[in-house]
């Protein structure tokens, strides 16, 4: 579809504006790094049953209420931090999200720098071979990779992930390249 400026686009990603700038910068360009990777894991996770525009919203209070998803930071939380976060409402206020995520983060911090990168990009599938989808229909949910990513990721002792997540994971980190045929940001 042609977004205001004429370009065109996923039909998901031309409007509104959160979804236009998230869908332009952002969506399938390879993201690298085990914080980067770990908001976008927590992001994932949290957006479960709700609406991916939902978590844009609300993106920069997850930042403030996860300090900046600085595994470390987040690996320090304690019980008290659990009731502030279910207090405060610039986030999905969600218990078993919540715990996943101080839990994910105390996993993560016992991993060697450059684990979880290395980890997740180990299951991007080969690029060659996979056509461009021309539509939503042509956008699988999970794949045989996500289903891998899951079960590796929850075999290390991740929790709230699964190969639903885990591709949607893989599109937006560029892992996978799901902007259709005709879109300018392929």
């Amino acid at each position: 579809m042609a977004g205001p400026d004429g370009r065109l686009r996923c039909p998901w990603g031309v409007q509104p504006d959160d979804y236009r700038a998230y869908h332009d910068t952002e969506w399938g360009r390879e993201v690298r790094g085990d914080d980067e990777l770990f908001e976008r894991l927590c992001l994932e996770a949290f957006q479960s049953g709700l609406s991916w525009l939902t978590i844009l919203r609300r993106r920069e209070g997850f930042r403030s209420a996860f300090a900046r998803f600085r595994i470390e930071k987040v690996a320090a939380y304690t019980e008290e931090d659990a009731v502030r976060l279910l207090a405060d409402p610039g986030i999905i206020r969600n218990r078993m999200k919540i715990d996943a995520t101080l839990h994910n983060a105390r996993v993560l911090a016992e991993w060697k720098k450059g684990e979880l990168t290395e980890l997740i990009w180990s299951h991007a599938p080969a690029a060659q071979g996979r056509p461009a989808p021309r539509g939503h229909d042509d956008i699988p949910a999970t794949t045989a990779e996500s289903t891998a990513l899951a079960k590796d990721l929850k075999k290390r002792g991740v929790r709230f992930v699964g190969p639903t997540t885990a591709y949607a994971l893989m599109q937006a980190c560029g892992l996978v390249n799901d902007h259709l045929a005709d879109c300018a940001y392929r």
